[in-house]
């Protein structure tokens, strides 16, 4: 009996782990006109109708892989000073790849691809290789060649977004991996923004460079703090060498500045439009199955936002803890560890989808306009709050005449 493959599914998570199983090798991810990524297959009359494609995908299933609670939850640091400098947060995800590196597993991690504009998961196999996973990146990541390059029968700390890591627990149930080569990491997910907006984002900055950028960062905590670490990184061609893969977390381990700098709390174009919920995936929206303490991984990690925490400037990851083997992990890698509930260690983490906007197709419009910048579906969101806010004054007038003469 024929069975479908996923040729008809669309708005998916664009984990892309369905393209592992195929004993065919004809599935790829290419982006949507959102610019958002999506399974196809590359040669349908190859297609043999196996339904492997589908057996791993976690966007048509109703559950997760695993349905577990946490088992322990910490704050946590690394206890290198330079490596926790270096990170996002408190440096435990980095401490972690470089331990199991020790017992013989490789990383699936995410590094910047300057040169095609794109995160893109790989397998580290070095320390070198580990170092450059190291800091967040906050646009969609394509994992299919990382996939791949995976050995059945090795051993991985395997990285990625809640839905991707969910359909890679589901590939490693249907194909029956096991279960100890694998350590499965991911973490708290505000959602996934379109590539359109990366793209106009890099092409506004190129233009004000006069030059392509061979490197990017999200976090950068050496200047401000952590919590003011929202801050775009930006290196250009024009200012000297390319930044190559193996040097590319120089910039931040030698403390030295990157060429265009841009904090969020100061308007960051990119950062408004991501933490804005102007311009996220609709699986995040509507089908998101991880928030919370929900999750198929065996570790998950965060900033550990919230008052516990608010005064340290140097960095504190979040650490949730599903299984055994991982707690056994994190306690011999080189970290800080002191033990919270979990309410503590997720406070300032969201519980609930994030809302879809009701301005989400101008926005998106904006954005597919190849006449438009970054500026233009700025200006679309600045419009509509202006507009919020008029009519808020006129259904609460009495508020408004109080504000008004308190500002005489």
């Amino acid at each position: 009996m024929n069975k479908p493959n996923i040729s008809d599914i669309h708005d998916c998570y664009g984990c892309g782990v369905c393209s592992e199983p195929c004993p065919v090798h004809i599935i790829d991810l290419k982006q949507n006109a959102n610019g958002f990524y999506e399974p196809y297959i590359t040669d349908p009359d190859k297609c043999i109708h196996c339904g492997l494609c589908r057996d791993v995908c976690a966007y048509i299933k109703d559950e997760r892989a695993v349905n577990r609670k946490p088992i322990a939850s910490f704050a946590a640091w690394s206890n290198d000073e330079k490596k926790r400098r270096i990170a996002s947060s408190g440096g435990v995800g980095l401490e972690l790849a470089l331990y199991l590196l020790e017992q013989g597993y490789k990383t699936v991690g995410v590094r910047y691809n300057a040169e095609k504009g794109r995160a893109e998961h790989f397998i580290a196999s070095t320390p070198e290789e580990i170092i450059v996973t190291t800091g967040s990146k906050y646009i969609q990541s394509y994992p299919v060649e990382a996939w791949s390059g995976i050995d059945r029968k090795g051993k991985y700390l395997v990285t990625g977004t809640p839905c991707q890591i969910d359909s890679f627990r589901n590939y490693m149930k249907r194909m029956k991996l096991l279960e100890e080569n694998f350590i499965l990491l991911d973490f708290f997910c505000h959602g996934v923004p379109s590539m359109l907006a990366w793209k106009k984002y890099t092409d506004d900055v190129e233009k004000k460079l006069d030059s392509k950028i061979t490197y990017a960062s999200w976090r950068n905590k050496w200047d401000y703090g952590w919590h003011d670490s929202w801050i775009m990184g930006i290196n250009a061609s024009s200012e000297g060498k390319p930044v190559d893969w193996h040097d590319s977390y120089n910039l931040l381990t030698r403390g030295k500045k990157t060429f265009l700098q841009s904090r969020f709390s100061q308007g960051d174009g990119f950062f408004r439009l991501f933490l804005g919920d102007c311009c996220l995936g609709p699986q995040c929206y509507y089908h998101c199955k991880y928030k919370w303490d929900r999750s198929s991984a065996d570790i998950r990690v965060c900033d550990l936002w919230g008052k516990t925490y608010q005064d340290n400037q140097e960095g504190v990851s979040g650490v949730v803890v599903y299984s055994q083997k991982a707690l056994d992990v994190l306690r011999a890698a080189n970290v800080h560890l002191t033990e919270h509930p979990f309410e503590t260690v997720a406070e300032g983490q969201m519980k609930m989808s994030p809302t879809y906007k009701q301005w989400f197709d101008k926005v998106m419009n904006s954005l597919k306009n190849p006449s438009e910048n970054i500026d233009d579906a700025l200006a679309v969101i600045d419009h509509v709050h202006k507009v919020e806010r008029w009519k808020n004054r006129f259904e609460h007038p009495f508020r408004t005449i109080y504000h008004i003469i308190r500002k005489l």
